[in-house]
């Protein structure tokens, strides 16, 4: 590992690099801070994709790729005069230091739970007139819900007991089973909606990141499809041409592989 004299030289190069680039490339040159969005967006996805792997030679890879479009933001923000890779440095540490009073203050606490009711009741007082002023509106749907419920909680508004949100689940089911017998289809999307947010909130009191565990399904059914989809065409067959039957032979094999 590098040393912190190292570790400061390293981003001081990275700096040096990216003055001289936004100087000499036209590429470069010509990104403004919405141009980059869009990209700053894919590159952390990917990086999220790398830590569902824990493929830490990836990881490393896509942090440099985040870090440099950190990098890149207060380059052009220094260049309009608005702020420069100092200020959020500091910003942030003043942030944090603000933010753990248990740390960096008198503050007593027990455990994590103490920590983030501190959180959220602290940026209150900074000037915040609702705990969800802080859940960016663009965030995918089921990280919305997760951040939603996980900040209302930091403040008090909870469940109790794992087994309370299970009932709520249950509820909410029937719930939906109702409309889809009524053949209402504008109630049945609400009540769906109601299922996946009260399954989300269980999932929180299970310590389950339901992000995290949708997508390693995504993953494994794309695997699970991609070995029927190969075997299938090793044995001169198409798909299409298959009854779902012949296709289940092939997803159980793939049973084996993935898991």
């Amino acid at each position: 590992m590098n040393s912190r004299k190292e570790q400061l030289a390293a981003f001081s190069r990275l700096l040096d690099i990216m003055d001289e680039l936004r100087e000499k490339c036209p590429w470069d040159k010509k990104q403004t801070l919405e141009s980059l969005r869009h990209l700053t967006i894919e590159e952390t996805y990917e990086l999220a994709d790398a830590i569902l792997e824990n493929d830490l030679p990836e990881i490393k890879k896509e942090l440099g790729d985040v870090l440099l479009h950190i990098v890149f933001y207060a380059k052009i923000g220094s260049e309009k005069k608005a702020f420069d890779i100092g200020d959020v440095a500091n910003s942030i540490s003043d942030k944090l230091i603000s933010r753990h009073p248990h740390i960096y203050g008198d503050v007593k606490v027990d455990n994590i739970e103490d920590v983030k009711q501190n959180w959220e009741q602290l940026k209150l007082k900074e000037g915040k007139e609702s705990v969800l002023e802080g859940v960016p509106k663009s965030l995918p749907a089921v990280i919305k819900a997760s951040r939603i419920q996980e900040k209302v909680a930091g403040v008090g508004f909870d469940w109790e007991e794992p087994a309370q949100v299970w009932e709520k689940v249950q509820e909410e089911l029937s719930e939906l089973n109702e409309e889809i017998k009524a053949g209402n289809k504008e109630n049945t999307e609400k009540e769906f909606g109601d299922v996946l947010f009260s399954m989300i909130n269980y999932a929180r009191f299970i310590d389950v990141n339901p992000e995290n565990a949708l997508e390693k399904t995504n993953k494994k059914f794309i695997n699970r499809f991609q070995f029927l989809e190969k075997a299938a065409k090793e044995e001169g067959k198409e798909l299409s041409n298959m009854s779902l039957t012949e296709m289940d032979v092939y997803w159980e094999k793939s049973k084996e592989f993935f898991r």
